[in-house]
């Protein structure tokens, strides 16, 4: 292998693949792609971009994995694109006495040569393709983590390639005991405030990783639409019930069933797709080791979808959850609730979708679902005039472990949380708008309605939803009417260029409120301190103090 960085320059036959990421939407046209090996290789690149005496006119990114939601590393104002995706190592750092992991590794990457020497595991996501530098830094999270907590939760040091005065480049290793507190405030950036911000991190090293449990009882299940379209009210319950539990489980109250057993092991997915596909789908995941495992799974179900079957006409059955929903594949064959160890299971849901277009939003919520906004999604999701079965509301439970650390520990300051909200709609050109005879990127550039369809669905959804509170899941603030609202903001790790829309968004909360909540000011501060000539930027990079933009 070349030694020292790569450059892959217009003309390379790599230089098409690598001026993009996961969402075709989003393509560069940058002067070149730095494929880094080592962190030196990464102060170079950054050198070179920083050497002439003028500022570069066009932005410097990073790329680790290239799930970016919105065109923060891949757009046409880019020059140089960083990927980090070579420095993929997990190893025991004897010194730093922690586990080190390249940000360049995947969440497979991570999970694999975790497990398979330590026993240990990341709580992180379960689209195995996800880079792990932009996912830990925005406070990733996955199945494990109700019973395990956040990624960040975890972290111990972070290795970041900055630039103080603008010019010259240096290594920086920011730890959670630093005795200088400019990089403890560093290392605290870097748990949940979000990548291309402060520097490029290079390497995370992580202490006192959870074991998984050995095995784990999974099921996936579907019900069709048509049943819903039917008797609109079970709809309605389901996705009324499911908000409730979680509440509830938080809170110590509900039904018996629910107060009589601990469920931080258990993992829901609710997968509530628009009608065209077909089926509304829910994965389940539990630590299989309990005994009372099996009979938890069953006293869930039974009780979200009670009155279902009632052996008369207009039962809704539960049926395989047999096509893809979103970024999970088809999963018919856990029909059956079915034990396998952590790693199976894990593999089984690993996967990221084909690559196409996309548009996402996303809401923590601090409680269930109200009556209004069970009537917007029930309306949107049975929209006559929107047809795409790609296009869903995925609701994640959250909470448990989540909820145990304080809202500053970290800079996730959603600590309150149950639920956390993925509003998704996919999509493929679909159109060959300028004749050469294929479908790429290029038919969109001809014809922008082929995405204006998708997005206008899934923002007037959005609106519908959150409507009360400005259109947006706005956090609990005195300026706000009373009723405190059930949501707490959005997760930075799905960004959402429409919360800076003020036509979008008419809450008064600005888009870094929804994402940080009062983590933004120290956020801030470090910006001023490690970045104070905004070397790393996109259209919603933490801001300089002052600048409210």
């Amino acid at each position: 292998m070349q030694a020292g960085p790569i450059d892959v320059v217009p003309g390379d036959d790599r230089y098409d693949a690598l001026r993009r990421g996961f969402n075709q939407r989003w393509i560069a046209d940058p002067d070149h792609v730095v494929v880094a090996t080592t962190t030196d290789d990464v102060v170079d690149a950054l050198r070179r971009y920083l050497a002439p005496p003028e500022r570069p006119q066009r932005r410097i990114t990073v790329r680790s994995g290239g799930h970016c939601y919105e065109n923060f590393v891949s757009s046409e104002d880019v020059g140089v694109i960083i990927d980090v995706s070579q420095l993929s190592g997990v190893h025991y750092d004897p010194e730093m006495a922690a586990y080190c992991i390249g940000a360049g590794a995947t969440n497979w990457h991570s999970t694999t040569h975790l497990y398979r020497p330590t026993g240990l595991a990341l709580p992180g996501g379960s689209c195995y393709s996800v880079g792990l530098g932009g996912h830990i830094s925005g406070g990733g999270y996955g199945l494990l983590s109700r019973l395990y907590g956040l990624t960040v939760d975890y972290l111990y040091a972070v290795e970041v390639v900055t630039v103080e005065d603008g010019r010259n480049p240096q290594v920086t290793i920011a730890r959670r005991d630093s005795p200088d507190d400019s990089l403890v405030d560093l290392w605290w950036a870097h748990t949940g405030g979000g990548g291309g911000n402060f520097g490029v991190i290079t390497r995370y090293w992580f202490r006192d990783l959870p074991s998984p449990p050995s095995q784990v009882l999974v099921r996936s299940v579907a019900w069709d639409w048509k049943g819903f379209l039917e008797r609109p009210d079970r709809f309605r319950q389901l996705v009324r019930r499911f908000g409730e539990f979680f509440q509830y489980e938080q809170a110590g109250e509900g039904p018996e069933f629910i107060r009589r057993h601990d469920w931080r092991d258990m993992f829901a997915l609710l997968k509530l797709t628009h009608m065209s596909n077909g089926k509304v789908g829910l994965v389940i995941q539990l630590d299989a080791t309990r005994d009372d495992s099996v009979a938890r799974l069953k006293l869930f179900l039974d009780w979200l979808t009670e009155g279902f079957r009632s052996g008369g006409e207009g039962d809704i059955e539960e049926t395989p959850l047999d096509r893809p929903m979103g970024e999970h594949p088809a999963q018919g064959a856990l029909f059956v609730p079915t034990r396998l160890p952590w790693l199976t299971a894990t593999q089984s849901f690993n996967d990221s979708g084909p690559n196409r277009c996309g548009k996402y939003k996303s809401a923590y919520m601090t409680a269930g679902f109200t009556e209004h906004q069970i009537e917007a999604i029930l309306r949107n999701l049975t929209d006559p005039d929107y047809r795409n079965p790609d296009a869903l509301l995925q609701v994640d439970s959250y909470g448990g472990a989540v909820n145990d650390i304080p809202s500053d520990a970290t800079a996730v300051p959603q600590r309150s949380s149950i639920l956390k909200l993925q509003y998704q709609a996919y999509w493929t050109w679909g159109e060959d708008a300028n004749g050469d005879g294929v479908y790429d990127y290029q038919d969109a550039e001809i014809d922008p309605g082929i995405a204006d369809y998708h997005l206008n669905w899934i923002r007037r959804f959005y609106r519908d939803v959150y409507q009360p509170t400005g259109g947006v899941p706005a956090v609990a603030s005195p300026t706000l009417p009373l009723p405190p609202p059930n949501t707490d903001g959005c997760y930075i790790n799905y960004p959402d260029v429409d919360l800076s829309d003020p036509e979008l968004n008419t809450s008064g909360q600005p888009w870094h409120q929804l994402y940080y909540g009062k983590s933004y000011e120290r956020l801030q501060q470090v910006k001023a301190q490690w970045d104070p000539y905004d070397v790393f930027h996109h259209a919603q990079s933490v801001r300089l103090p002052g600048d409210d933009s």
